[in-house]
């Protein structure tokens, strides 16, 4: 073989050899784009914890979502037991290296503040409260709105007249509910009664049960509440104390808590849905799905961005013509003809338009 050839073939050889490992290093780079990066999500509950059949429970069910749908995520929640616990909760899912942590809750506004402050590099959200920083945002809802629909629920099925809400604490953000829910059976029977009471307490079912048998004993036959796990103790009241003639009604919050605690699926007239869980599942997908953060902002959740509503179980234990007149008063709502107070002073002011 003369020089000429030899050198021919070596270029050829060197040249497949350049080929090949070219398409090997485009495979490679193919198969690593595709292959998405692990999001590490956290999760801080106040005293409610994740099995509260409300609010945090509804939170941890939207990041779980999000995790099973899109196979990317590392999830880790700690529950709070108490205040004190808040920051040093928190603290560890900084130490945990998560992408994003979640605080459920109003009550953990001034912590979540503390340790964004700490660490303005890290993306945090809140539940339920506004934390004017860049990197949080911040996720709450009109639950004025929902409480409207579950009060005209409560407005037409009294055969008392007097009807009560149980809150969690006597605070701006519970008496949106009060509010709505005053408003809403107002509308419907403008000389009903309320009794309205605080248990202080969002994870107290005893506490719950305690007031709502003080209550119903008082003349209330339909009860509202928004206490969290508290709020558990009101079915419990409701179950042992309606009678073949005398039949009360509890109304749940948060969740469908008739199918959330089916036990007490015959005494829950309706729940006012808070989609805790869409807030979670939209901003982790957002996340790690199209990197995107809405850090320094707020986000509402109302009527019109399907954040509240009453429970699909409603048909169960409410008639269809009252179902028809809820539906007549979401629409006028979400077509901003009604505007629903949001204290309770406004609630006892408050005449509905003719619609």
């Amino acid at each position: 073989m003369n020089k000429k050839k030899l050198t021919a073939l070596c270029v050829s050889a060197i040249m497949a050899v350049s080929l090949f490992a070219g398409c090997g290093s485009s495979q490679q780079q193919g198969g690593s784009s595709s292959t998405a990066k692990t999001v590490k999500i956290g999760l801080a509950t106040d005293e409610g914890g994740l099995n509260d059949k409300s609010f945090n429970q509804a939170a941890d069910e939207g990041i779980k979502k999000a995790k099973d749908e899109l196979k990317t995520i590392d999830y880790k929640a700690i529950e709070s037991k108490k205040k004190d616990e808040y920051q040093p909760n928190l603290q560890a899912l900084v130490d945990n290296k998560s992408d994003i942590i979640f605080g459920v809750g109003y009550q953990m506004g001034d912590a979540m503040t503390d340790i964004a402050k700490k660490y303005p590099d890290k993306k945090f959200a809140i539940i339920d409260s506004e934390v004017k920083l860049k990197n949080v945002a911040s996720l709450t809802f009109k639950e004025e709105e929902g409480s409207f629909l579950v009060g005209l629920i409560a407005g037409k099925t009294t055969k008392a007249n007097k009807i009560g809400f149980i809150g969690g604490k006597d605070f701006e953000l519970i008496n949106k509910f009060a509010a709505g829910y005053m408003a809403g059976a107002k509308t419907v029977n403008p000389n009903v009664q309320f009794d309205i009471r605080y248990a202080n307490d969002y994870a107290n079912p005893t506490k719950g049960e305690e007031l709502a048998t003080s209550m119903y004993n008082g003349g209330c036959d339909v009860i509202y509440h928004a206490a969290g796990g508290t709020g558990l103790g009101l079915f419990k009241a409701t179950k042992s104390m309606t009678k073949p003639d005398k039949k009360l009604w509890a109304i749940g919050v948060d969740q469908d808590q008739a199918v959330k605690v089916p036990e007490y699926a015959d005494v829950i007239l309706s729940s006012m849905m808070k989609r805790v869980d869409t807030a979670t599942y939209d901003t982790v997908k957002s996340l790690a799905k199209d990197s995107k953060f809405a850090g320094g902002t707020t986000k509402v959740y109302g009527l019109k961005e399907n954040g509240v509503d009453i429970a699909p179980s409603s048909n169960k234990n409410v008639p269809k013509d009252i179902l028809d007149l809820v539906q007549k008063y979401k629409t006028a709502i979400i077509d901003g003809k009604v505007k629903v107070p949001t204290t309770k002073d406004e609630a006892a002011k408050f005449v509905a338009p003719t619609i």
